[in-house]
Protein backbone atom coordinates (compact mmCIF):
# COMPACT_ATOMS: atom_id res chain seq x y z
CA UNK A 1 0.00 0.00 0.00
CA UNK A 2 1.20 3.52 -0.70
CA UNK A 3 -0.45 5.75 1.86
CA UNK A 4 2.66 6.16 4.03
CA UNK A 5 3.87 9.71 4.58
CA UNK A 6 6.87 10.48 2.40
CA UNK A 7 9.98 12.27 3.66
CA UNK A 8 8.65 15.36 1.90
CA UNK A 9 5.30 15.00 3.71
CA UNK A 10 7.08 14.70 7.06
CA UNK A 11 9.25 17.74 6.35
CA UNK A 12 6.21 19.82 5.42
CA UNK A 13 4.41 18.70 8.59
CA UNK A 14 7.39 19.60 10.75
CA UNK A 15 7.76 23.00 9.09
CA UNK A 16 4.06 23.72 9.53
CA UNK A 17 4.21 22.72 13.22
CA UNK A 18 7.20 25.00 13.79
CA UNK A 19 5.42 27.89 12.04
CA UNK A 20 2.34 27.33 14.19
CA UNK A 21 4.41 27.26 17.41
CA UNK A 22 6.34 30.39 16.46
CA UNK A 23 3.16 32.22 15.47
CA UNK A 24 1.37 31.19 18.66
CA UNK A 25 4.35 32.27 20.76
CA UNK A 26 4.56 35.65 19.09
CA UNK A 27 0.81 36.14 19.52
CA UNK A 28 1.40 35.64 23.26
CA UNK A 29 4.10 38.33 23.32
CA UNK A 30 7.22 36.18 23.10
CA UNK A 31 10.24 37.29 21.11
CA UNK A 32 11.07 34.51 18.66
CA UNK A 33 13.84 35.09 16.13
CA UNK A 34 15.77 31.81 16.10
CA UNK A 35 13.47 28.80 16.61
CA UNK A 36 15.37 25.56 17.04
CA UNK A 37 13.90 22.05 16.78
CA UNK A 38 14.86 19.95 19.81
CA UNK A 39 12.87 16.81 19.00
CA UNK A 40 10.69 15.57 16.15
CA UNK A 41 8.81 12.29 16.41
CA UNK A 42 5.28 12.08 17.82
CA UNK A 43 5.57 15.77 18.68
CA UNK A 44 7.64 18.60 17.29
CA UNK A 45 9.45 20.27 20.20
CA UNK A 46 10.83 23.74 19.49
CA UNK A 47 12.96 26.14 21.53
CA UNK A 48 11.43 29.55 20.78
CA UNK A 49 14.79 31.28 21.08
CA UNK A 50 15.81 33.69 22.36
CA UNK A 51 12.82 33.35 24.71
CA UNK A 52 13.40 30.72 27.42
CA UNK A 53 10.33 28.83 26.24
CA UNK A 54 9.87 25.44 24.60
CA UNK A 55 6.77 24.73 22.50
CA UNK A 56 5.53 21.16 22.13
CA UNK A 57 3.25 20.43 19.17
CA UNK A 58 1.71 16.93 18.83
CA UNK A 59 1.75 15.89 15.17
CA UNK A 60 1.10 12.12 15.26
CA UNK A 61 -2.28 11.50 16.85
CA UNK A 62 -4.71 8.58 17.12
CA UNK A 63 -7.44 8.82 14.52
CA UNK A 64 -9.93 8.47 17.36
CA UNK A 65 -8.77 11.62 19.19
CA UNK A 66 -10.75 14.78 18.51
CA UNK A 67 -9.25 18.28 18.80
CA UNK A 68 -11.37 18.79 21.93
CA UNK A 69 -10.03 15.58 23.51
CA UNK A 70 -6.46 16.62 22.72
CA UNK A 71 -7.05 19.99 24.37
CA UNK A 72 -8.41 18.32 27.51
CA UNK A 73 -5.41 16.00 27.61
CA UNK A 74 -2.99 18.91 27.28
CA UNK A 75 -4.83 20.86 29.99
CA UNK A 76 -4.44 17.92 32.39
CA UNK A 77 -0.75 17.69 31.59
CA UNK A 78 -0.17 21.38 32.25
CA UNK A 79 -2.12 21.21 35.50
CA UNK A 80 -0.27 18.15 36.81
CA UNK A 81 3.17 19.54 35.93
CA UNK A 82 2.31 22.93 37.47
CA UNK A 83 1.00 21.26 40.64
CA UNK A 84 4.08 19.06 40.99
CA UNK A 85 6.38 22.05 40.53
CA UNK A 86 4.44 23.95 43.20
CA UNK A 87 5.03 21.03 45.59
CA UNK A 88 8.77 21.23 44.95
CA UNK A 89 8.99 18.11 42.80
CA UNK A 90 11.80 18.10 40.19
CA UNK A 91 9.80 18.55 36.97
CA UNK A 92 9.96 20.61 33.81
CA UNK A 93 7.24 23.18 34.55
CA UNK A 94 4.95 25.07 32.19
CA UNK A 95 6.39 28.39 31.09
CA UNK A 96 5.50 31.23 33.48
CA UNK A 97 5.79 33.71 30.58
CA UNK A 98 2.52 32.73 28.88
CA UNK A 99 -0.94 31.62 30.04
CA UNK A 100 -1.02 28.01 31.21
CA UNK A 101 -3.21 26.61 28.46
CA UNK A 102 -2.87 24.96 25.06
CA UNK A 103 -3.11 27.28 22.06
CA UNK A 104 -4.71 26.13 18.82
CA UNK A 105 -3.38 27.64 15.60
CA UNK A 106 -3.29 26.44 11.99
CA UNK A 107 -4.64 23.02 12.91
CA UNK A 108 -2.07 22.37 15.65
CA UNK A 109 -2.43 22.54 19.45
CA UNK A 110 0.65 23.82 21.27
CA UNK A 111 1.71 23.85 24.92
CA UNK A 112 4.53 26.01 26.30
CA UNK A 113 7.21 24.91 28.77
CA UNK A 114 10.17 26.42 30.56
CA UNK A 115 13.39 26.03 28.59
CA UNK A 116 15.98 24.06 30.55
CA UNK A 117 19.46 23.24 29.30
CA UNK A 118 20.02 19.53 28.66
CA UNK A 119 23.11 17.72 29.89
CA UNK A 120 24.00 15.93 26.67
CA UNK A 121 27.02 14.27 28.25
CA UNK A 122 24.79 12.02 30.36
CA UNK A 123 23.41 8.91 28.69
CA UNK A 124 19.96 7.70 29.80
CA UNK A 125 20.08 5.12 32.58
CA UNK A 126 16.67 3.48 32.55
CA UNK A 127 17.41 1.27 35.54
CA UNK A 128 18.34 4.28 37.68
CA UNK A 129 15.33 6.11 36.28
CA UNK A 130 13.09 3.24 37.35
CA UNK A 131 14.22 3.79 40.92
CA UNK A 132 13.42 7.50 40.58
CA UNK A 133 9.94 6.61 39.33
CA UNK A 134 9.01 5.42 42.82
CA UNK A 135 9.69 8.93 44.18
CA UNK A 136 7.54 10.39 41.40
CA UNK A 137 4.65 8.14 42.44
CA UNK A 138 4.99 9.35 46.02
CA UNK A 139 4.91 12.94 44.80
CA UNK A 140 1.93 12.33 42.51
CA UNK A 141 -0.18 10.42 45.03
CA UNK A 142 -1.91 13.47 46.60
CA UNK A 143 -2.62 15.22 43.27
CA UNK A 144 -6.19 16.52 43.71
CA UNK A 145 -7.31 16.88 40.10
CA UNK A 146 -9.82 14.53 38.44
CA UNK A 147 -8.33 11.66 36.43
CA UNK A 148 -9.98 8.75 34.63
CA UNK A 149 -9.08 5.12 35.25
CA UNK A 150 -6.39 3.92 32.80
CA UNK A 151 -7.34 6.58 30.26
CA UNK A 152 -3.86 6.25 28.79
CA UNK A 153 -4.70 2.68 27.73
CA UNK A 154 -7.26 4.33 25.40
CA UNK A 155 -9.50 1.30 24.81
CA UNK A 156 -11.46 3.10 22.08
CA UNK A 157 -8.24 3.52 20.13
CA UNK A 158 -7.15 -0.08 20.64
CA UNK A 159 -10.51 -1.38 19.40
CA UNK A 160 -10.57 0.97 16.42
CA UNK A 161 -6.95 0.20 15.55
CA UNK A 162 -7.55 -3.54 15.53
CA UNK A 163 -10.40 -2.93 13.09
CA UNK A 164 -8.15 -0.77 10.93
CA UNK A 165 -5.30 -3.30 11.03
CA UNK A 166 -7.69 -5.99 9.76
CA UNK A 167 -7.45 -4.25 6.38
CA UNK A 168 -3.67 -3.73 6.61
CA UNK A 169 -1.87 -7.10 6.36
CA UNK A 170 1.17 -5.09 5.30
CA UNK A 171 1.31 -3.78 8.87
CA UNK A 172 0.16 -6.82 10.87
CA UNK A 173 -0.10 -10.38 9.56
CA UNK A 174 -3.46 -12.15 9.84
CA UNK A 175 -2.35 -14.70 12.50
CA UNK A 176 -0.96 -11.88 14.66
CA UNK A 177 -4.16 -9.89 14.22
CA UNK A 178 -6.23 -12.90 15.28
CA UNK A 179 -4.22 -13.35 18.46
CA UNK A 180 -4.33 -9.61 19.22
CA UNK A 181 -8.12 -9.56 18.84
CA UNK A 182 -8.52 -12.58 21.13
CA UNK A 183 -6.17 -11.09 23.73
CA UNK A 184 -8.12 -7.83 23.69
CA UNK A 185 -11.32 -9.73 24.43
CA UNK A 186 -9.66 -10.90 27.66
CA UNK A 187 -7.95 -7.64 28.62
CA UNK A 188 -10.47 -5.00 27.54
CA UNK A 189 -12.96 -5.50 30.41
CA UNK A 190 -10.23 -4.86 33.00
CA UNK A 191 -9.03 -1.77 31.12
CA UNK A 192 -12.48 -0.24 30.70
CA UNK A 193 -13.83 -0.88 34.19
CA UNK A 194 -12.25 0.15 37.46
CA UNK A 195 -14.66 -2.19 39.23
CA UNK A 196 -13.59 -5.15 37.09
CA UNK A 197 -9.93 -4.37 37.72
CA UNK A 198 -10.44 -4.09 41.47
CA UNK A 199 -12.35 -7.37 41.48
CA UNK A 200 -9.51 -9.10 39.63
CA UNK A 201 -6.81 -7.50 41.80
CA UNK A 202 -8.26 -6.91 45.27
CA UNK A 203 -6.23 -4.70 47.57
CA UNK A 204 -4.26 -3.00 44.79
CA UNK A 205 -4.41 0.74 45.36
CA UNK A 206 -4.94 3.20 42.50
CA UNK A 207 -3.35 6.62 42.26
CA UNK A 208 -2.32 9.33 39.78
CA UNK A 209 0.37 8.08 37.39
CA UNK A 210 2.70 9.53 34.78
CA UNK A 211 1.09 7.17 32.27
CA UNK A 212 3.87 6.99 29.66
CA UNK A 213 6.88 5.04 30.97
CA UNK A 214 8.48 7.66 33.22
CA UNK A 215 11.86 5.84 33.20
CA UNK A 216 12.04 6.88 29.54
CA UNK A 217 10.82 10.41 30.26
CA UNK A 218 13.34 11.72 32.78
CA UNK A 219 15.18 14.73 31.41
CA UNK A 220 18.85 15.07 32.32
CA UNK A 221 19.36 18.80 32.83
CA UNK A 222 22.63 20.51 33.62
CA UNK A 223 21.36 20.97 37.19
CA UNK A 224 19.84 17.54 37.80
CA UNK A 225 17.23 15.03 36.68
CA UNK A 226 13.69 16.27 35.99
CA UNK A 227 10.45 14.40 35.38
CA UNK A 228 8.90 15.37 32.04
CA UNK A 229 6.15 14.71 29.50
CA UNK A 230 2.96 14.11 31.47
CA UNK A 231 0.84 13.94 28.30
CA UNK A 232 -0.76 10.63 29.30
CA UNK A 233 -1.31 11.26 33.01
CA UNK A 234 -3.93 8.85 34.32
CA UNK A 235 -5.32 7.00 37.35
CA UNK A 236 -4.26 3.40 37.86
CA UNK A 237 -1.94 0.95 39.62
CA UNK A 238 1.71 2.03 39.87
CA UNK A 239 2.66 -1.05 37.85
CA UNK A 240 1.33 0.68 34.74
CA UNK A 241 4.32 3.03 34.66
CA UNK A 242 6.74 0.05 34.60
CA UNK A 243 4.92 -1.97 31.93
CA UNK A 244 7.07 -4.08 29.55
CA UNK A 245 10.33 -3.21 31.33
CA UNK A 246 12.80 -5.87 32.44
CA UNK A 247 13.41 -7.49 35.84
CA UNK A 248 16.33 -5.16 36.60
CA UNK A 249 13.99 -2.19 36.22
CA UNK A 250 11.42 -3.82 38.49
CA UNK A 251 14.06 -4.50 41.13
CA UNK A 252 15.27 -0.90 40.93
CA UNK A 253 11.73 0.43 41.31
CA UNK A 254 11.14 -1.80 44.33
CA UNK A 255 14.31 -0.43 45.97
CA UNK A 256 13.01 3.07 45.39
CA UNK A 257 9.58 2.15 46.72
CA UNK A 258 11.09 0.73 49.90
CA UNK A 259 13.07 3.94 50.39
CA UNK A 260 9.83 5.92 50.06
CA UNK A 261 7.78 3.65 52.32
CA UNK A 262 5.66 2.40 49.40
CA UNK A 263 4.66 -1.11 48.41
CA UNK A 264 6.63 -3.22 45.94
CA UNK A 265 5.23 -4.00 42.53
CA UNK A 266 2.66 -6.80 42.36
CA UNK A 267 3.61 -9.62 39.99
CA UNK A 268 0.04 -10.35 38.89
CA UNK A 269 -0.67 -6.72 38.06
CA UNK A 270 2.65 -6.52 36.24
CA UNK A 271 1.61 -9.42 34.00
CA UNK A 272 -1.65 -7.62 33.22
CA UNK A 273 -0.09 -4.23 32.43
CA UNK A 274 2.67 -5.90 30.42
CA UNK A 275 0.06 -7.64 28.29
CA UNK A 276 -1.88 -4.41 27.75
CA UNK A 277 1.32 -2.50 27.02
CA UNK A 278 2.50 -5.00 24.44
CA UNK A 279 -0.91 -5.02 22.77
CA UNK A 280 -0.89 -1.22 22.65
CA UNK A 281 2.52 -1.40 21.01
CA UNK A 282 1.09 -3.65 18.33
CA UNK A 283 -1.94 -1.45 17.69
CA UNK A 284 0.39 1.56 17.41
CA UNK A 285 1.25 0.11 14.00
CA UNK A 286 -1.99 1.77 12.90
CA UNK A 287 -0.11 5.08 13.25
CA UNK A 288 2.65 3.97 10.87
CA UNK A 289 1.14 5.72 7.82
CA UNK A 290 1.61 9.00 9.75
CA UNK A 291 5.07 7.99 11.02
CA UNK A 292 6.60 5.24 8.84
CA UNK A 293 9.61 4.72 11.13
CA UNK A 294 7.19 3.03 13.57
CA UNK A 295 7.34 -0.11 11.44
CA UNK A 296 11.04 -0.46 12.26
CA UNK A 297 10.52 0.51 15.90
CA UNK A 298 7.58 -1.80 16.60
CA UNK A 299 8.19 -4.92 14.51
CA UNK A 300 10.80 -6.35 16.93
CA UNK A 301 8.21 -5.98 19.70
CA UNK A 302 5.72 -8.02 17.69
CA UNK A 303 8.29 -10.79 17.41
CA UNK A 304 8.86 -10.77 21.18
CA UNK A 305 5.10 -10.76 21.82
CA UNK A 306 4.63 -13.92 19.76
CA UNK A 307 6.73 -15.78 22.32
CA UNK A 308 4.92 -14.37 25.37
CA UNK A 309 2.10 -16.11 27.27
CA UNK A 310 -1.32 -15.36 25.78
CA UNK A 311 -2.72 -12.17 27.36
CA UNK A 312 0.01 -12.31 29.99
CA UNK A 313 -1.54 -15.49 31.37
CA UNK A 314 -4.81 -13.68 32.10
CA UNK A 315 -6.71 -15.94 29.72
CA UNK A 316 -5.43 -19.18 31.21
Amino acid sequence: MTDFATPEDLARRTSAAVDAAVGAGRDLGLTVTDPRILHDLFSVVVHLAPSPVVARVPVVLPHTESPEALTRRQERELDVAHWLAAQGAPVIPPSPLVPRRPVRRDGFSTTFWQYIEEDRSKAPDYVANSRLTAALHTALCPYPGPLSFLSTADPEYVTASLTLLASRPDLLAAPDLDRAQREWQVLEPLVRSREAFESAFPGIDLQPLHGDSPPANIFHSTTGDLYADFELVTLGPVEWDLATLGPEHIEAYNRGAAANGARPLDEGVLRFVDAVGRLRGITALALAPQLPVLVDYLTPGVEVWRGMPFAGGMGA
